[in-house]
């Protein structure tokens, strides 16, 4: 795609994503120990310990779209929307905001994107300052961005607060005095104080209680239609993703193994991780037998598995698998998969008529 140029408060055309991941990886990198430097001095080989959370990812999100995250824990999901807010840097790839790369922004678009792009996470308590009241929660960072005046602060928490189903009057409590999901609701209000464009969910409803995450996931589709907003909606359950997602991006152990419209991964899924998620979602349907739990665990990302990393757990490898790393190969339009079946069944001779 040609870069363009963009103004800090530039809004992206019909034909320009909003944001743009190109070969995105996430390395962690964990020294050798003092024991371990002192066992070098002595002839050992110890060396530093790499996770490769996020490898080689490429995704474009366009703007009013929402697209689900979906994967076991530890296969690179939430790391991957950690870089995409800008919390982590990438270890490598590119990501574009608006038609921009980060590392070509001016300073003022670099601010944009900071506050065009927020993020909500998974535990409330945890990621909520317990010593401020929600007033200044809420308001503190509109007023240091400049987005309200300190006068206004009052009045602009009070109508978030609103806006997420909370009471206004609640405003000079402290975190601890709320339910789970009140606490979430103060999260949301939060990321939307900065009148961002997109919002990463990360297990945003995880936490909370059954019926507590139908309310939540409905506030989540209500903001979505007033203020026009993008979500990467993060989460282990592809029941929950397929009830507001758009696309859906299924990762195991760091990269992307699937990619299709939502309707089209319920309907059809390809690669058998995903059909190994489909299958454990639960249903009404008494008449079901075929309930197969995914067999294993999750490699380590500290030793993954050579060749596709899912074949140690899937039903279908065969020798190519150990080997050789598949790669995302359109299977119609918007629908993406990263599976040796589909060149064996592209190799395989049409039937005779």
């Amino acid at each position: 795609m040609t870069r363009m140029d963009a103004s800090a408060n530039s809004t992206p055309s019909a034909s320009v994503p909003l944001l743009q991941l190109r070969g995105i990886s996430k390395r962690f990198v964990q020294p050798v120990d003092l024991a371990g430097r002192i066992a070098n001095l002595l002839g050992a080989r110890h060396a530093p310990a790499v996770v490769q959370a996020v490898s080689d990812v490429d995704l474009e999100v366009q703007a009013g779209e929402v697209i689900g995250v979906v994967g076991e824990s530890g296969c690179g999901k939430s790391t991957l929307g950690r870089v995409i807010a800008g919390i982590n840097p990438a270890s490598a790839g590119e990501v574009s905001y608006k038609g921009t790369r980060l590392a070509d922004m001016t300073a003022a678009q670099r601010h944009a994107y900071g506050l065009g792009v927020q993020m909500i996470f998974q535990n409330p308590m945890a990621s909520l300052n317990p010593r401020m009241r929600v007033l200044d929660i809420i308001g503190e960072a509109p007023v240091v961005h400049g987005l309200v005046a300190a006068a206004d602060k009052a009045d602009y928490v009070a109508g978030l607060m609103r806006q997420v189903g909370l009471d206004p009057a609640y405003a000079q409590r402290y975190p601890h005095q709320f339910s789970g999901g009140q606490r979430q609701r103060i999260g949301i209000a939060r990321a939307l104080a900065l009148k961002p464009e997109l919002i990463v969910c990360d297990e945003a409803v995880a936490a909370l209680d059954v019926s507590i995450q139908a309310q939540v996931l409905n506030l989540f589709l209500e903001l979505r239609r007033s203020l026009e907003l993008t979500y990467l909606f993060i989460s282990h359950n592809l029941g929950v993703v397929g009830h507001v997602s758009d696309r859906v991006v299924i990762m195991y152990l760091g990269r992307v193994v699937e990619v299709a419209p939502t309707e089209e991964i319920f309907s059809r899924p390809n690669h058998p991780y995903t059909q190994a998620l489909l299958s454990e979602l639960p249903t009404l349907d008494t008449q079901r037998r075929d309930y197969q739990p995914i067999k294993g665990e999750l490699p380590s990302p500290l030793r993954p598995p050579t060749g596709c990393a899912f074949h140690p757990r899937c039903p279908h490898a065969m020798p190519r698998c150990h080997a050789e790393q598949p790669v995302l190969r359109t299977l119609a339009t918007g629908h993406l998969s990263a599976c040796h079946l589909n060149d064996a069944a592209a190799a395989a001779p049409s039937p005779t008529p």
